[in-house]
């Protein structure tokens, strides 16, 4: 039998003074699921991240938890008895205590051995093991979050909530750490939401991703489809490259455009012959040396096992091409190139 929602979040709304920041805003997390909420500073996720903690009121709408209303217009249970561990941005650890004791410090009706023992299964949990008595100065910055991830752990939370938790690590290092994290959760079966403006740490982690912009959800779906199938411009903008190709349709999957005809695996409802963009990402634009279509080099950017290209079609439009590094062009070199169009996604020019 399907375990009820962990999570659920119905219609909330979260204002500051007549500021609306949060609006309509839904969305559920099953047992064991890690979801995200992305998008760019100011969008809201964090202040919808904060009304599920309880530390934000809501005007509207409700956030229940196991089927439990913990926040409602006019109600607003508090934030340490909702059951919710949180990893901060800054980590958050008390300098002058030991790893050990900081991992414990939320334990108060525990005694000292069951505390260190705690503390010990946890650190292991987190691959810490042995590092109990080191201070937070002397770790990295990768493993006091792995020290502020036990912590929210130790308590036995029914959720995780991850607001930012990797920003102020180097990029290799927040990549290996969401995956680290993501498979600490899975083994430990504790779901989590995280708040990130970073999509490759979203993508790392989360099975499902909420895209937010200006207080509200513009698509929730799998890292997949948001980036092969974007609902909105927004998405299609902030999630991975691409460039917009002018196109009209021709027939609700069929469109035409300067480079041909191209049909999708989707079917529009707007009337034959209205202007539509195209969007192809740099995957969409491949290598294929019998193809009549050429591309001029205008710009590489050399990314290790792949190289990203600039290129400038016959008709003046320039598209993006992400092509195996081996296959190392200079620019002003042509190359042909033919479009996958697979995942064809377009959106109305007017």
């Amino acid at each position: 039998m399907n375990r009820p929602p962990l999570l659920e979040v119905s219609n909330i709304r979260c204002a500051y003074g007549d500021q609306t920041v949060v609006r309509s805003l839904d969305l559920h997390v099953n047992p064991g699921a890690i979801v995200g909420l992305l998008g760019p500073s100011g969008c809201g996720k964090t202040t919808a991240l904060r009304a599920i903690a309880g530390f934000e009121p809501i005007i509207e709408g409700e956030i229940r938890m196991s089927g439990e209303v913990v926040s409602s217009h006019n109600y607003q249970l508090a934030p340490e008895k909702r059951r919710l561990g949180m990893v901060f941005q800054d980590y958050a650890l008390f300098p002058h205590l030991n790893v050990a004791n900081n991992v414990t410090f939320g334990l108060r009706r525990h005694g000292g051995t069951e505390k260190r023992r705690i503390a010990d299964k946890m650190l292991d949990t987190v691959g810490l093991t042995g590092f109990g008595d080191r201070f937070p100065h002397e770790l990295s910055g990768g493993q006091q979050q792995r020290v502020a991830l036990a912590r929210a752990l130790a308590p036995q939370p029914e959720l995780l909530l991850m607001d930012e938790p990797f920003s102020s690590l180097d990029v290799d290092l927040r990549e290996r750490l969401s995956l680290e994290v993501r498979e600490i959760l899975k083994n430990e079966d504790i779901s989590a939401v995280l708040v990130t403006h970073d999509q490759h740490e979203a993508f790392a982690l989360c099975e499902q991703v909420g895209v937010m912009h200006e207080g509200s959800i513009h698509q929730w779906d799998t890292p997949f489809n948001l980036y092969h199938e974007p609902a909105t411009r927004f998405v299609a903008d902030f999630i991975g490259r691409g460039v917009l190709l002018r196109g009209t349709l021709a027939s609700p999957d069929t469109l035409q455009t300067e480079l041909g005809i191209f049909s999708g695996n989707r079917a529009y409802p707007w009337a034959p012959g209205t202007a539509v963009e195209i969007l192809l990402r740099p995957d969409d634009v491949v290598h294929n040396d019998n193809s009549t279509l050429i591309g001029t080099v205008r710009k590489k950017a050399f990314k290790g096992a792949e190289t990203l290209y600039t290129l400038e079609l016959p008709n003046g439009a320039s598209v993006l091409s992400l092509l195996p590094s081996h296959l190392d062009y200079a620019e002003g070199e042509q190359i042909g190139v033919s479009i996958n169009t697979k995942h064809l996604v377009a959106f109305s020019a007017q």
